[in-house]
């Protein structure tokens, strides 16, 4: 998985961290979150903080 599959990141996180209110998430904990999915596989640098905001949206809508 890379950092451009924003809906699949966001539907694993919402099965990983199911009493997490998206939201209330930093986007540390959301790029380490990210990086620590078990499918995850791509360069970290790869990541920004627009990419981090679709991803924390889609989970928000995910979560919904």
């Amino acid at each position: 998985m890379k950092w451009t599959e924003v809906q699949e990141i966001a539907i694993q996180l919402s099965d990983t961290h199911p009493n997490v209110d998206p939201t209330q998430v930093n986007f540390v904990d959301l790029m380490n979150w990210v990086m620590a999915l078990p499918e995850f596989d791509d360069d970290p640098k790869h990541c920004g903080e627009r990419v981090l905001e679709a991803i924390q949206q889609a989970w928000i809508d995910e979560a919904a």
